[in-house]
């Protein structure tokens, strides 16, 4: 890696944004926001329109569980990894599948639209499985097209950025202006109009060229999976070259992986009952995250993008480690502060932007771990692994607030709150530290494609 670190010292700002015109970066954020797209429209924008149409809590609860897919699709990425598309598979392997996925997604989004849940909540539920099941089978095969496509660290850096900006600008469209939409027109058509903007994906597959990565030996795939050997190779091959690239240092990877965006998953269910006690209007929240909320989300981004592909993986990790955990104690300050709503906007922009620059660093840094041969599945088991202990603990996040408000007031509570959280980074913080001093970084598999 030695080469590799010389090249990011000698890397100037020039040639990383002369980098940006390349027709790959623009594939990969047009394939961010496919991938982003369906994400809130079978979670949370789902549960806003079933309220609406009068699901019982309950309902909108369990059916939320669709989004579970996402946290088990390394279950099935070795399929992705291993096997071609049949008639699609003519694209390529990673492009093949990306294209299936992507008119899977479309066609589960139209179902929901057509169904509707006033045309019966099993139904209603089953399209959007199908469309939550074909999305996270999208992010194995683009996740794994962004790593393999990648020549280089710097490069690496910048489509990781890119994938976030056009994920972001997803979430943004379907977590906000999709309100707005629907207010005009109805849940029915918006969901219609989102499952055609699925196209910009479908363009995307057709910009984007196949990996040559994906074509090595190592990847000779189609004959053997179905074989005893095979099977194994395709299930247990990722663990085992995981462990044997990394050695001593994947158990410690692993756990800094696992502890990373904890302080954000705790916080997450909290933040906006905050909002609401705090006496803040909710126009105001999102007039905020629509404008300054998104500039320092986007710069937050780029700055990451381009700290990688000067710096390194581990630097840029190391960095997110303070930042991410650090904007929680910014909600400390407003806490404290009351509405004020000068403190509420610097709370907000020093959150956007710290979670921007901390969940680039950790994508980029995820993907710079994957081996040739077992890309998809390693990294969908990355990203799976990293939300899984915070999913888990965040449903606490409620009982700890109220705790921590006995013999206080709620807003003593939160403030406590939001302080633990941050204090829940130092343990991710000091394995970064360590990784950082480590004298070996691991070699980037796709620059060797």
């Amino acid at each position: 890696m030695s080469d590799q670190t010389q090249t990011k010292k000698k890397l100037s700002s020039r040639d990383v944004l002369r980098s940006l015109r390349q027709p790959k970066v623009l594939a990969m954020l047009m394939l961010g926001f496919a991938s982003g797209l369906p994400l809130y429209l079978v979670g949370n924008t789902m549960g806003y329109w079933m309220r609406e149409g009068g699901s019982e809590l309950s309902a909108i609860g369990f059916l939320s569980w669709v989004g579970l897919v996402y946290s088990l699709k390394f279950l099935w990425a070795p399929i992705i990894d291993k096997t071609d598309v049949p008639l699609l598979g003519r694209l390529g392997h990673r492009r093949g599948w990306m294209l299936l996925s992507q008119i899977v997604v479309a066609g589960g989004l139209a179902g929901m639209a057509i169904v509707q849940p006033q045309g019966g909540l099993v139904a209603f539920g089953v399209m959007a499985l199908i469309a939550a099941f074909a999305s996270a089978s999208q992010d194995i095969v683009i996740d794994a097209w962004r790593i393999e496509i990648s020549e280089n660290g710097e490069e690496l850096g910048l489509l990781s950025a890119g994938a976030q900006l056009g994920y972001r600008g997803a979430l943004l469209m379907t977590d906000a202006l999709i309100l707005i939409i629907a207010a005009h027109i109805g849940w029915a058509p918006s969901y219609g109009i989102m499952a055609l903007l699925m196209g910009v994906g479908v363009a995307a597959v057709f910009l984007a060229r196949e990996p040559q990565a994906s074509k090595l030996p190592a990847v000779a795939h189609q004959a053997s999976l179905w074989t005893p050997q095979g099977l194994f190779d395709a299930v247990a091959g990722p663990f085992i070259a995981f462990f044997k690239e990394h050695g001593r240092w994947a158990l410690l990877m692993l756990l800094a992986i696992s502890l990373y965006r904890l302080p954000d998953f705790m916080m997450g269910p909290m933040a906006n009952p905050f909002y609401a006690d705090l006496g803040v209007a909710k126009e105001l929240v999102g007039e905020v995250r629509a404008s300054v909320g998104l500039v320092a989300t986007l710069i937050g981004i780029a700055s990451a993008g381009l700290f990688a592909a000067r710096f390194g993986f581990v630097p840029t990790l190391l960095a997110g480690a303070i930042l991410g955990p650090g904007s929680n104690a910014a909600f400390t300050w407003l806490a404290y502060s009351g509405n004020d709503i000068g403190v509420f906007t610097a709370a907000m922009v020093i959150d956007n932007f710290s979670t921007g620059f901390a969940g680039t660093a950790l994508v980029a840094y995820m993907s710079s771990l994957t081996s040739v041969g077992y890309t998809a599945t390693q990294y969908a088991l990355l990203s799976s692994f990293y939300a899984l202990l915070g999913k888990v603990l965040k449903g606490f996040s409620g009982v700890l607030v109220e705790r921590f408000a006995e013999g206080g007031t709620l807003l003593d509570g939160y403030a406590l709150f939001f302080l633990s959280t941050a204090l829940a980074g130092i343990p991710a913080f000091v394995l970064c530290l360590i990784l950082s001093m480590r004298k070996a970084q691991p070699q980037l598999a796709a620059s060797t494609g």
